[in-house]
């Protein structure tokens, strides 16, 4: 089982920052992923970038040049750096463990309460 914690989400301006953090826990050891996605009101979940373990990382064309994925693995923790934050980024974000087969790579994680970003033009 991998348990996953988010945080820091908030309101902030556009063209502002943001930085949300995704704790891991449980059977590391099994994930060969991470990802961020984010659902807006009356939208389906979307997924805006992910970061292997061996460091490949792939971002939404919505979201690239804009946010990135740094990562601490001693805390087994990854972040989103969300820069020049636009409305319509607002949604609530949400992280998830991936395992990956010869068919694809899946979610595997239970799917939280999210963070909420908001973005005031």
């Amino acid at each position: 089982q991998v348990q996953l914690v988010e945080s820091g989400g908030g309101l902030v301006q556009a063209g502002g920052s943001l930085r949300l953090s995704c704790a891991a826990s449980g059977s590391i050891f099994t994930i060969n992923a991470m990802g961020w996605y984010r659902q807006a009101p009356g939208k389906q979940r979307e997924l805006v970038a992910d970061i292997t373990r061996g460091g490949s990382i792939n971002y939404a064309d919505s979201v690239k040049g804009r946010f990135t994925i740094p990562r601490d693995n001693a805390k087994n923790t990854v972040y989103l750096q969300m820069n020049s934050l636009k409305p319509e980024d607002t949604a609530v974000y949400y992280c998830n463990a991936h395992r990956c087969s010869g068919y694809g790579c899946y979610p595997v994680g239970s799917w939280g309460q999210g963070t909420q970003v908001t973005v005031s033009s």
